[in-house]
């Protein structure tokens, strides 16, 4: 028979105020930076996702779905969507890999390209605001911690996955 206690009969489970969680005050802190971006996306007639894609292209030049998706931090069915649309518009190029006829490589088209140059003096003033407002030192030491908090969490998750191929062998 069903357990018919009411939800508040039940011990409430204790977590971390959300004022003081790092993963809400990472997401807080990205909302309040993309709010000086959104607009940009918006007059350009592209979603933030696909700004991403454009970035890492033109900085890294031609790759595949793969490494795109690394680059991008996008999973991999966003991604196919993304780039679907990003084809469709004329701003990203495929051709076929000379080595693997199964693999694509992706570029920037010419009106890629040209939409990155036309956009640069805009986020350049953007990043330049927002150093003003919370300083540029402060805007370099930011970058600084939250890299190595990526490589400190990391560290772990590759050290974990390691030791799980050595005792498959």
């Amino acid at each position: 028979m069903a357990d018919r206690r009411s939800v508040s009969e039940f011990p409430r489970p204790r977590i971390m105020d959300d004022r003081r969680s790092l993963p809400i005050a990472l997401l807080r802190a990205r909302e309040a930076v993309m709010a000086y971006f959104r607009p940009h996306h918006r007059k350009g007639g592209i979603t933030e996702q696909q700004w991403r894609v454009i970035r890492v292209l033109h900085l890294d030049g031609e790759m595949d779905a793969a490494r795109l998706a690394q680059r991008s931090y996008l999973l991999a069915p966003s991604l196919s969507r993304i780039l679907k649309d990003l084809e469709a518009s004329g701003h990203l190029r495929r051709r076929p890999d000379d080595g693997d006829s199964r693999r694509s490589l992706l570029s920037l088209s010419p009106k890629g390209t040209a939409m990155v140059t036309g956009v640069a003096p805009f986020l350049d003033r953007i990043h330049r605001d927002i150093a003003g407002r919370f300083g540029r030192e402060r805007v370099d030491q930011l970058l600084a911690l939250l890299d190595e908090l990526e490589r400190a969490l990391a560290a772990p998750a590759k050290a974990e996955k390691r030791q799980g191929r050595e005792r498959r062998r």
